[in-house]
C-alpha cells in the first residue's frame, strides 16, 4: 500500500472504530443484565480472542514496573466499566456516555497535582466549559438541592477511574507493544471483575438469548473491534485529530438510542452535551494532548 492508501485506510478504520464504540452503551442496555456482569463478559469475550493471539506472537520480557503499571491499569479499567455499565441502566445511554468520557479533564488535573505539569489557559477554559455542561446534563436544580441521580454520579466516577487507567498505562505504551498491553490489562480486568461479581453475589448464567447476543456484541464489536480499529488509526494518524474525532462516539450513541431504545434527550441535556464536547475539544487540542482518551 502507498502512503496515501495507508492514510485512507487509517481514517476508514477510525470511522469503523467510532461506530463500534458508539454502540457500547446500546449493547449494555439491550443485554439488560447487572452492570458488573456485562462489564465482566465484555472483557472476558475479548480476552478469549486476545490471549491466543498474544501467545502465538511470542512474549517479550517486561520489567516489574512495566508489568505493575499494566496490571494496575487493568484493575482501574475494570472498575471504570463496572461503574459505567451500571450507570447506563439508570440514565439515558447518551448521557452516560458523555459523562463517562470526561477523562481528559481528570487526566489534566492529575498531571497538575501528581506530576506538577503546567496546564495552559486553554485547558482551564475547557474544564470550565465542560463542568458547566455536566451541570446542565444532571440539572441545576438537582445540584442546588444535592439530589444527584446515582446514575450520573456513577458515570462521572467511571470517568475518574478511566483517567487513572490512562495515566498508569500511557507511559508503558511507549515501550511495550499494544497487543501485550491490551492483552495483559484485559486479563487483569477479567480477574478483577470476577472478584467484584463474586463479592456482590452476581449471577453469571441464566440469561436469555437476546442478552447473550448483546454481550457478544459488546465484547467482540465494541471492546475488541473498536479498540483494535482505533489503535490501528493511531499508528498512522496524529493523536490530536483522532482525539477530536472520538467525540463522535457520543453522536453515534445518541442517534442509535433513538430508534433502538426509544431514548430522546431533553433540551437541557442537548445543550449540556454540546458544552461537554466543546470543553473536551478545548482540553484535547491544547499543547498537552496526551495521553489520548481512548474509547470506553
Amino acid at each position: 500500500m502507498t502512503r496515501s492508501e495507508h492514510h485512507l485506510a487509517a481514517w476508514l478504520a477510525l470511522a469503523v472504530g467510532i461506530v463500534c464504540i458508539g454502540f457500547s452503551a446500546i449493547f449494555v442496555k439491550l443485554a439488560h443484565v447487572p452492570g458488573p456482569i456485562s462489564a465482566f463478559y465484555r472483557v472476558l469475550i475479548a480476552a478469549v480472542v486476545l490471549v491466543p493471539w498474544w501467545l502465538a506472537r511470542g512474549q517479550r520480557r517486561l520489567s516489574r514496573a512495566q508489568l505493575g503499571l499494566i496490571l494496575l491499569g487493568g484493575a482501574f479499567f475494570a472498575i471504570d466499566i463496572a461503574l459505567w455499565n451500571t450507570s447506563i441502566l439508570l440514565i439515558p445511554a447518551a448521557t452516560a456516555t458523555l459523562l463517562a468520557n470526561n477523562s481528559p479533564l481528570w487526566v489534566g488535573l492529575a498531571s497538575l497535582l501528581l506530576f506538577r505539569e503546567r496546564l495552559t489557559g486553554r485547558y482551564w477554559l475547557g474544564l470550565a466549559v465542560a463542568l458547566c455542561g455536566m451541570m446542565a446534563l444532571v440539572g441545576f436544580q438537582a445540584i442546588r438541592h444535592l439530589r444527584l441521580d446515582p446514575g450520573n454520579l456513577l458515570a462521572v466516577g467511571a470517568s475518574v477511574f478511566y483517567a487513572a487507567y490512562l495515566l498508569t498505562t500511557h507511559r508503558v505504551r511507549a515501550k511495550v507493544d499494544l497487543l501485550t498491553v491490551m492483552t495483559l490489562s484485559t486479563v487483569t480486568s477479567v480477574a478483577a471483575l470476577l472478584l467484584i461479581n463474586l463479592a456482590m453475589g452476581s449471577t453469571f448464567t441464566g440469561y436469555g438469548r437476546s442478552a447473550w447476543l448483546a454481550l457478544a456484541g459488546l465484547g467482540l464489536i465494541s471492546q475488541l473491534g473498536g479498540w483494535l480499529a482505533i489503535n490501528y488509526a493511531l499508528g498512522h494518524l496524529r493523536a490530536a485529530p483522532v482525539s477530536v474525532c472520538l467525540l463522535a462516539q457520543v453522536l453515534v450513541t445518541t442517534l442509535a438510542a433513538m430508534p433502538l431504545l426509544g431514548e430522546f434527550l431533553k433540551l437541557n441535556q442537548v445543550a449540556g452535551g454540546v458544552l461537554v464536547l466543546a470543553g473536551i475539544y478545548l482540553v484535547t487540542q491544547g499543547p498537552r494532548a496526551e495521553p489520548i482518551a481512548l474509547p470506553e
